[in-house]
């Protein structure tokens, strides 16, 4: 989807996600010491604010000048400190991709894109890891085209927990989690890849 087709569905709905974090985001984010972050594709920035609350300061990148808008206007709905620690920015992250150990954490939450941008943006993610931070990225799984509901219909735009973890590892993170995991929906249940990995800390 373009830019331009997403901000259509940002206008279609008041929150096209909900306020609250994806499941899998707070579990696997939650006990982390807090630091410096990135949101990729933030959305309307249900994740950020999320984290930003938790006491990190959080960088919501996305390509949709709407979904931004919408971010920044839920921001100001929120305590001083939590907004002093959220920036929002409109990014198309295929062409701007985020610099080099840049974060502590980096959070990819349903982010699907043609085989080639995505195996491209998911090596840049990991590079913007920091040495101890953390990479958690939730998608939707290839699986789901055959087992599950909902999400992307080609197959090409999915996850595969091997895959991903290949990806990263290549870039110097060690995967601690790789899975395939369920997530109950009003249709039924969907199957999503989940994936955390961790930069070592430099030995000097």
């Amino acid at each position: 989807m373009t830019a331009e087709s997403w901000d259509e569905r940002y206008r279609s709905a008041e929150l096209v996600w909900g306020a609250e974090p994806n499941q899998f985001i707070r579990q696997q984010c939650q006990g982390f010491t807090v630091g410096e972050a990135l949101d990729l594709a933030c959305g309307e920035g249900r994740n950020t604010l999320w984290l930003a609350r938790l006491g990190w300061r959080v960088l919501g990148l996305d390509c949709s000048p709407v979904a931004i808008e919408r971010a920044r206007s839920l921001t100001a709905n929120e305590p001083d400190d939590v907004a002093r620690r959220t920036t929002w920015r409109v990014a198309d992250l295929t062409t701007d991709p985020p610099r080099p150990r840049l974060a502590d954490l980096v959070v990819i939450s349903y982010l699907h894109l043609p085989s080639a941008q995505w195996t491209s943006l998911s090596r840049s993610a990991a590079r913007a890891v920091k040495p101890g931070g953390h990479l958690v990225v939730v998608g939707h799984d290839v699986s789901n085209l055959t087992s599950g509901v909902g999400g992307p219909q080609e197959a090409g735009l999915l996850y595969s927990p091997a895959h991903l973890a290949l990806l990263v590892t290549g870039e110097g993170l060690r995967v601690e989690l790789a899975d395939t995991v369920e997530r109950r929906t009003a249709q039924g249940t969907a199957l999503d890849t989940l994936v955390r990995a961790q930069r070592p800390l430099d030995r000097g």
